[in-house]
């Protein structure tokens, strides 16, 4: 085997894995040399350190910029892939706030309402489960749980 030290800055392409061994954690992430997409490498990482592991898996999301230093290992064997042994990390930008990938639940005190990144509409329910109604667009929820409270006091 042959192991260099190396520090490379890229991307987190993979969300993070707890590793075999408790404190680490797996992961992948992208080094575009000339920034065009054919010339980009995934680098199959790894940590031993604790404190990496604990960010990794608590606080850092796919598409975040990464500056890593470590030692990579390239096996013996060609077709085997080569490992990054992660000792050192910065985070140099967080990735943006991505759009809502699925439906999710939210609530507005005795009310619940359904986001769905497919379309502007919200449903409405009260807690207890009676509809309430179809706001058009997330900035109408409000308005209409209050003529909801206005009209039926509330649950009804």
């Amino acid at each position: 085997m042959n192991t260099k030290p190396l520090t490379v800055d890229g991307y987190l392409d993979t969300i993070p894995a707890p590793g075999d061994a408790l404190g680490t954690a797996r992961f992948q992430r992208i080094a575009s040399p000339t920034d065009d997409a054919v010339d980009d490498v995934i680098w199959s990482c790894t940590t031993g350190n604790p404190r990496i592991a604990h960010l990794l898996l608590t606080e850092i999301q796919p598409g975040d910029l990464l500056h890593v230093s470590g030692f990579l290992t390239q096996p013996d064997h060609p077709a085997d892939p080569a490992r990054l042994t992660i000792d050192a990390l910065e985070v140099l930008a967080t990735a943006p706030a991505r759009a809502l990938q699925e439906m999710v639940l939210d609530r507005y005190g005795d009310y619940v309402v359904v986001f769905d990144a497919d379309t502007d509409a919200v449903p409405v329910f009260t807690s207890s489960g009676h509809w309430v109604g179809m706001a058009e667009s997330p900035d109408i929820v409000g308005t209409l749980i209050e003529i909801h409270e206005r009209v039926n006091g509330g649950d009804g």
